[in-house]
């Protein structure tokens, strides 16, 4: 149940961070400022849920960071067209292995 928490703890993030984006351009509207706000509220309740459940900080805050990450860097290139070069690829493989090996390293047994 921590890790379903935690997995709407990151759709927070990522839609509260995305629409960051929009809040910055011309075409902005007040409620846009609304789903920022209420989507990093979810995202930090959740996320607290999360280890309330027993997820262990230091897993939870690097899966919720590197996913977001990876999430918001994929839609920036497919919704806003924002370039994403070798580079910037490269760097999501190392966030998404560096995330597993954090993961697959933990201890379990509390978050069951």
């Amino acid at each position: 149940m921590g890790y379903l928490f935690l997995a709407l703890a990151i759709v927070g993030e990522v839609v509260a961070t995305s629409f960051l984006k929009v809040t910055s351009g011309p075409d902005a509207r007040w409620w846009h400022y609304g789903i920022v706000v209420a989507g990093y509220g979810f995202a930090f309740t959740m996320l607290a849920q999360s280890l309330g459940k027993g997820v262990p900080l230091g897993i939870a805050y690097a899966v919720w960071a590197g996913v977001g990450v990876v999430l918001v860097a994929l839609i920036s290139w497919l919704v806003f067209k924002e370039p994403l070069t070798l580079v910037q690829l490269g760097g999501i493989v190392l966030v998404i292995g560096g995330v597993t090996m954090l993961e697959l390293g933990g201890r379990h047994e509390a978050a069951a």
